[in-house]
């Protein structure tokens, strides 16, 4: 699955259109109660959740494969970008050589390839996680009115997979996020990377889908995997 071009495509404007990503991250912090020293982000992005950390910490380290993402996120002493693949056991191996105060991850893992390999990486942390998830019922009317299926996975399967996994608090949260014109929906779409590079619609697929379909919102289905206790 190339996500990877699709995000990079955008970055330069990938802000103006991740408003709900921003709310998720907001959330995921706000279930952070002790101040993480060391901190491990997955699929960081353009640093969203290092912008949003308000505590002092001694270390991040943020990955990502899209390069033109990693090129807008903050930079300091404090901060390691690295260019990898979390689809990939060689990434995991060299993160394992360190340890991380918590591990963060909000609005990535949704493009894993095998979502078992990560949730089992992420494990051996040994680590608190914070990760958050979106899921199959994401833009739940679109994939009907077009008569598509999600490529992301369901949060029953998701939950099952965390219960393997991990001993963490498990939260389902919906959002809806509302346009002016249904331009304007498949626009964002389109500039906010989330289709993940998935182009299954023709052209006249497409112009047929923006004249039915019967809102002017879209959903979002999110999970939230959160535990601060060491295991």
């Amino acid at each position: 699955m190339n996500i990877d071009k699709e995000f990079s495509k955008h970055a330069s404007n990938y802000d103006a259109y991740n408003i709900i990503q921003n709310q998720v991250i907001e959330h995921l912090l706000e279930k952070v109660k002790t101040k993480p020293k060391n901190i491990l982000d997955l699929g960081c992005g353009n640093g969203s959740v290092c912008s949003k950390i308000d505590w002092s910490y001694e270390h991040l380290t943020a990955v990502d494969f899209a390069t033109n993402m990693l090129e807008l996120h903050p930079k300091s002493h404090k901060i390691k970008c690295i260019n990898g693949d979390f689809n990939t056991q060689s990434l995991f191996d060299k993160l394992h050589i360190n340890t991380y105060d918590i591990v963060f991850s909000a609005s990535a893992l949704q493009w894993a390839d095998d979502l078992e390999m990560v949730f089992k990486n992420i494990q051996k942390f040994n680590a608190p996680i914070a990760l958050a998830i979106f899921t199959s019922n994401t833009f739940k009317t679109l994939n009907k009115t077009a008569k598509i299926n999600s490529i992301l996975d369901d949060a029953k399967d998701i939950q099952l997979l965390q219960e393997k996994y991990f001993d963490a608090d498990f939260e389902i949260l919906k959002y809806k996020l509302d346009f002016d014109t249904k331009k304007d929906i498949f626009t964002y779409i389109k500039k906010s990377g989330v289709s993940g590079s998935r182009k299954i619609l023709s052209y006249k697929q497409t112009k047929d889908l923006i004249k039915n379909y019967p809102v002017n919102y879209l959903e979002f289905e999110v999970v939230f995997i959160t535990s601060f206790s060491k295991s």
